[in-house]
């Protein structure tokens, strides 16, 4: 009996043992489990939510081959509209690639005018703007100011001027002599898919308009006064006198940023550069088609807005 006492305790306390093993193990089951499904579930939420923002892309290419002009038809512009599929509210943005400067055939004193509206001092502006030139023309030719491929040597850089036109915005960041906080703030005024040497002022954001050289801050604001008022108003948008040969007109191609919201708060922008062709085959081409990053657009006012749909 003495000898039993001490075996029954062990047994208990190896019973007591296997038991919690067995708990511990079933709970970290249930919680592998329980991650899974919430993996899956996110998962899920944010295929639907880019599935429902690139339907506001689709949208949106239909809404730019409208020729009815509609009130209601959406404006390349940058107005945001508000719209809804399969129940999810989505914000669709369109803005004509006309609205920015082409690095590659802007005309050297816009290029000028755009460094210059940015901070930098004309001394530094002339020479970005070589070296812009530099990098993008096909020969090896140094300007005045610029940099060819002993510049770069020469500043420890293991690339060279590619000699030929910028492939993507993000390339002028290799350029010598620019900086990352002149791209940053140039980066949303600046395109390679317009190819035109100015810009539309019908379109364009106040930031693009006071690069324009010798145009004053008093004439933009009046002018954009103008504008929206006319917009407003239903009324034929006023050309900008002051941009004199820097002003454009619209492309074929318009950048799409749609953002689509489940009612859960998953949240995917989609941010797309949309080449038009008046062709029955293939009526798009997409040039670039990303997730966007960028901060989402404000809210518009009610002259702004589209009622949604």
């Amino acid at each position: 009996m003495s000898h039993a006492r001490p075996q029954r305790g062990v047994a208990l306390v190896l019973v007591m043992w296997i038991g919690v093993l067995l708990a511990v193990i079933a709970a970290s089951f249930i919680a592998e489990r329980h991650s899974e499904a919430l993996v899956m579930h996110n998962s899920e939420s944010m295929a639907r939510a880019e599935a429902i923002a690139d339907a506001g892309v689709q949208r949106a290419v239909w809404e730019m081959f409208r020729s009815d002009n509609a009130p209601d038809a959406w404006k390349r512009d940058g107005t945001v509209q508000n719209w809804s599929f399969d129940g999810v509210p989505v914000r669709v943005e369109i803005r004509d690639e006309s609205a920015k400067i082409d690095i590659n055939t802007a005309t050297d004193s816009l290029l000028r005018g755009l460094f210059v509206s940015v901070g930098l001092s004309d001394d530094e502006a002339v020479q970005l703007v070589d070296a812009v030139a530099d990098w993008r023309d096909p020969d090896s030719f140094k300007r005045p100011h610029g940099a060819e491929e002993a510049d770069y040597r020469a500043a420890g850089l293991s690339y060279r001027p590619a000699n030929a036109p910028f492939q993507a915005i993000e390339e002028l960041q290799l350029v010598l002599g620019m900086r990352p906080d002149i791209y940053r703030r140039i980066a949303p005024m600046i395109t390679v898919f317009s190819r035109q040497p100015g810009v539309n002022p019908q379109l364009a954001t106040r930031e693009v308009l006071l690069a324009i050289p010798g145009v004053t801050t008093d004439a933009v604001d009046q002018y954009i006064a103008q504008r929206e008022a006319a917009r407003a108003q239903g009324q034929p948008l006023p050309p900008f006198v002051q941009a004199g040969p820097y002003a454009s007109s619209y492309t074929m191609v318009a950048t799409v940023r749609s953002e689509a919201q489940l009612d859960d708060g998953t949240v995917f922008a989609r941010e797309a550069v949309a080449l038009l062709r008046p062709t029955p085959r293939r009526v798009v081409t997409y040039v670039a088609w990303r997730e966007s990053t960028a901060a989402p657009p404000e809210a518009a006012d009610a002259s702004q807005t589209g009622a949604s749909r």
